[in-house]
């Protein structure tokens, strides 16, 4: 997962796309108004204070004892230097015209917490703060971590980076805020297996294509008290693990992976060596999409769309049907590693 230019969320449910082949737009399902574009206004102002150091620091800073605050105008999060798990990640409410929180602190994830299987981080922590973007890293004997995040009020946001010299996979928990919640995106439940995007010429056929994509379901996370606020898991070579205990009392009927067996407030993923574990938030979140390529090493970010692709927003207040429950469970998290 490259780390993505922020996006203004779509004011509909579905947001148009211009169709690149001279076809009827009725026949598309698709509404005809141009799809909102990325934009650099999320970011404005941002910028990050860490263990004393501003924007414009690069370089090393001795590792504290217990954990430190990632601080940031729009965003920001704990670190615990031992292992790089992350809690307390949140949007702070700060004034933006992409603003998903209504000016409100907007807590997300609770925990983002790696297993490393007994290695250790031990080196000195190196940071570099430029405009709105941070990189922290730490290393110790078999083992790197990696944390990039943008201060911005949309967009993607943050991801995590493990790597290991045996080439083995990395078990990373997500843990909810609180107020924060998994739920099977209705907007796309509702269109599944349509084929939607620029390049397409028939809803039912497509043809598949980087600008025709068909629809899968879509896992976002919400909260009860923002209209804006759309959130979603990101993975890049990165495995999710079911979780039984939470089938069911959602009853996935299509039988569909994305969905099944995925708790309420936790998700559990195994993320290869050199892959990427992030979030992206906005229209970002709700974007009918390919997958992203498989990389572990010297990872660019993502072509730009340049609003080819369908964007299916989301409902607010989420349907009670549509949340997935329970919140927790235990069963997953001693599943076998993937290999």
């Amino acid at each position: 997962m490259g780390i993505t230019r922020p996006r203004t969320r779509a004011k509909t449910l579905v947001v148009a796309v211009v169709v690149a082949v001279a076809v009827p737009l009725i026949g598309l399902g698709v509404s005809a108004g141009p799809a909102a574009a990325a934009s650099s206004k999320g970011c404005e102002g941002g910028g990050y204070t860490v263990l004393g150091r501003g924007p414009g620091f690069t370089g090393t800073v001795a590792a504290p004892a217990g954990r430190f605050l990632v601080r940031g105008k729009y965003t920001q999060f704990e670190v615990d230097p031992k292992d790089f798990a992350v809690y307390d990640q949140s949007f702070t409410g700060a004034a933006n015209p992409l603003d998903q929180t209504g000016g409100r602190f907007t807590p997300i994830y609770a925990g983002r917490i790696p297993d490393h299987r007994g290695l250790a981080l031990n080196s000195a922590i190196s940071l570099q703060l430029k405009d709105a973007d941070l990189e922290l890293s730490r290393t110790g004997t078999g083992l790197s971590m990696k944390l990039q995040a943008k201060d911005c009020a949309n967009g993607g946001i943050f991801q995590m980076e493990p790597q290991r010299s045996d080439g083995t996979r990395t078990r990373v928990v997500h843990q909810l805020a609180a107020s924060a919640f998994y739920y099977d995106n209705p907007n796309f439940r509702a269109r599944l297996g349509q084929f939607l995007g620029s390049e397409c010429t028939s809803v039912q056929t497509g043809p598949a294509s980087r600008f025709c994509v068909r629809v899968t379901p879509r896992v976002n996370i919400g909260n009860d008290v923002s209209p804006d606020f759309a959130v979603r898991d990101s993975a890049q070579v990165a495995t999710r693990i079911p979780q039984p205990e939470c089938g069911p009392d959602f009853t996935n009927n299509l039988g569909l992976a994305e969905t099944r067996d995925h708790c309420g407030g936790m998700s559990i993923w195994d993320v290869a060596s050199g892959g990427r574990m992030g979030m992206v938030t906005g229209e970002d979140a709700t974007e009918v999409a390919n997958p992203p390529t498989v990389c572990t090493q010297n990872c660019q970010a993502q072509n730009q769309v340049k609003g080819r692709l369908v964007v299916l927003d989301f409902p607010f207040q989420v349907p009670a049907g549509s949340r997935l429950t329970p919140r927790t469970s235990t069963e997953g998290l001693n599943a076998p590693l993937t290999p």
